[in-house]
């Protein structure tokens, strides 16, 4: 069995009997976001919370 085909039916052993299938949806959309911001992360690097703290600061003290 494929390793998206796992993933798909642990999310949906995790979620409740009486979910609809928006739920479903959600979850997997957001399974889908977790990742892509992972690999871009992974890809471009990250920034620590004080220089995003800074930059933020710089944006709106103009």
């Amino acid at each position: 069995m494929s390793a998206t085909k796992e993933e798909v039916k642990a999310l949906l052993d995790k979620l409740p009997d009486d979910c609809t299938l928006e739920d479903v949806q959600y979850h997997l959309y957001v399974v889908e976001k977790i990742r892509r911001g992972i690999g871009r992360a992974e890809k471009e690097g990250v920034i620590s919370q004080d220089e995003l703290e800074r930059k933020f600061h710089k944006w709106t003290s103009k």
